[in-house]
C-alpha cells in the first residue's frame, strides 16, 4: 500500500508496537490477526493522508526466461501502467485491492480488516477495478 519497503517496515514495527502497548487492555471480539491488521491499515492511511501520493514501487513482476528482451521491458511497461494508475484510486479503493488482489485475503477477512461490509467491500473492489480498467484502456488508446 505505501509503495516503500522502508516505510513499510516502520509501519510494521509501528503496528507491532501498539500491539504491545494494547495487550493488556485488548478484548478479543475478532481475531486477533484481523484487529492487527486493522492497526496497520489505519496506519498506513495516516501515512497516506500525509503524503496525498501514492506509490507502488514494485507490484510482483512474473516474468518467463524465455520472454525476449522487449516482451520483457512491454511487460515492465504494463507493471509500471499498472501501478501507476492503482496509485491513483482512492485510498479505501486501493485498500481493498490490495488486500484482495495483492495479499490474498478473502472478502471477508478484507472486509474485518478495512471495517466495512462484505457487500461494501465488493462495492470497493467492483469501483476499483472498473476504474483501473477505464484507466488502462485509456492509456492504451493513448
Amino acid at each position: 500500500m505505501l509503495g516503500d519497503a522502508a516505510e513499510a517496515e516502520d509501519v510494521t514495527q509501528e503496528t507491532f508496537l501498539r500491539a504491545w502497548k494494547a495487550l493488556p487492555t485488548w478484548e478479543p471480539r475478532a481475531k486477533f490477526s484481523t484487529w492487527l491488521h486493522r492497526v496497520a491499515l489505519n496506519l498506513c492511511y495516516d501515512r497516506l493522508r500525509k503524503r496525498r501520493e501514492v506509490t507502488m514501487e514494485h507490484l510482483p513482476e512474473r516474468t518467463d526466461p524465455a520472454m525476449t528482451p522487449a516482451e520483457l521491458l512491454d511487460q515492465s511497461q504494463r507493471v509500471r501502467a499498472v501501478e501507476d494508475a492503482i496509485s491513483h484510486l482512492p485510498e479505501r479503493q486501493a485498500a481493498a485491492l490490495t488486500l484482495c488482489a495483492l495479499q490474498g485475503h478473502s472478502q471477508a477477512e478484507a472486509a474485518d480488516i478495512m471495517d466495512v461490509s462484505v457487500e461494501a467491500l465488493e462495492s470497493l473492489l467492483a469501483r476499483a477495478r472498473r476504474t483501473l480498467r477505464a484507466s488502462l484502456l485509456e492509456r492504451a488508446a493513448s
